[in-house]
């Protein structure tokens, strides 16, 4: 029972694999080797995050192959239709990464909000000698509390967003066409309360929202949720976060958005064609940036990795 995690493991769900008898390999494969590596090595079980594609190739290329699991939530890396109908065994782990794709979105509405992300950028080059012309460019700011922020998409992530919006002192609004009512159990030191939220169409939320986050897959036709139809009916100085899927937002209105006022800030933690984004994006100063992070916090990572290996033991029904 050998398993190729060729995008690694943490290192509690390698133990818990190998202390069952399982032979762990977390070597990386290239892309193009990974049929021939399966093959000749008799993986079983190919773990991957999201650098890793398992395309019809691999499906068809390694008949002895009998799992393939996606360490986080979305599987888009993954022809997951395909590879049931072949008998293959897909898994994710939808629940460990939640919280901290949550307290990434959290980090992100707090430095759009400030423009600390771009004061970051300025200040060791010019803090010395355009300190108070940079104190009167960052000095727009607005808080969180009291402001509006709708969610888009409200399973997991969304609903441990809310949590943390609501112990801001936001008002949560969300959309999500599989979820009609919703309240969300927030503790705060000792009490444990409960809030409804209200759940609106995309098009009432855009109308409504100061912040607007996203945690949905991308859509199966391929096209951005949010372009320019969606972006024109939101408020003026709206602010996005993008933590979900790369093409969510369509990156070619969202520069025009910015560029003319129509969003403040936005921040991405996804790109379309990773792993190498555009320049542009890249630069432009009303973005706040990071590499595709929101589950990558060592709590995560060990959730991730015990519910991988636990779902392997459960396959074969053995025994931790």
């Amino acid at each position: 029972m050998k398993v190729l995690a060729n995008d690694g493991i943490a290192l509690s769900g390698q133990q818990v694999l190998e202390k069952a008898g399982f032979t762990v390999v977390t070597d990386t494969v290239a892309q193009d080797q990974l049929v021939n590596e399966i093959n000749d090595k008799g993986y079983e079980v190919l773990l991957v995050r999201s650098a890793t594609k398992v395309r019809t190739d691999i499906i068809d290329g390694c008949p002895n192959l009998k799992m393939i699991g996606r360490g986080g939530v979305g599987m888009d890396n993954i022809d997951v239709d395909y590879a049931r109908e072949k008998g293959k065994k897909v898994f994710n782990t939808p629940a460990a990464s939640s919280q901290s794709v949550a307290e990434l979105v959290m980090g992100q509405l707090f430095t759009i909000a400030r423009s600390t992300f771009d004061s970051n950028r300025e200040m060791p080059g010019s803090g010395a000698t355009s300190f108070k012309s940079l104190k009167k460019k960052y000095a727009k700011g607005v808080e969180l509390r009291g402001k509006t922020i709708g969610i888009i998409g409200f399973g997991r992530i969304g609903q441990c967003t809310a949590q943390y919006a609501i112990g801001c002192g936001m008002n949560v609004i969300a959309a999500d066409p599989f979820v009609k009512e919703a309240r969300i159990p927030v503790q705060i030191g000792t009490q444990k309360l409960e809030f409804e939220i209200e759940m609106l169409s995309n098009e009432a939320l855009y109308q409504k929202a100061d912040f607007i986050t996203l945690h949905v897959p991308m859509p199966a036709d391929g096209k951005a949720l949010i372009g320019e139809e969606e972006l024109a009916i939101m408020k003026d100085g709206v602010r996005l976060v993008n933590a979900a899927r790369g093409g969510v937002i369509d990156e070619d209105a969202l520069m025009n958005a910015l560029n003319n006022g129509k969003v403040a800030a936005a921040a991405l933690d996804v790109f379309v064609n990773e792993p190498t984004p555009r320049i542009d994006v890249l630069e432009h100063p009303s973005i706040s940036l990071t590499p595709h992070i929101g589950a990558a916090t060592l709590e995560a990572q060990d959730r991730i990795g015990i519910e991988l290996a636990s779902q392997i033991l459960e396959f074969y029904q053995v025994n931790a």
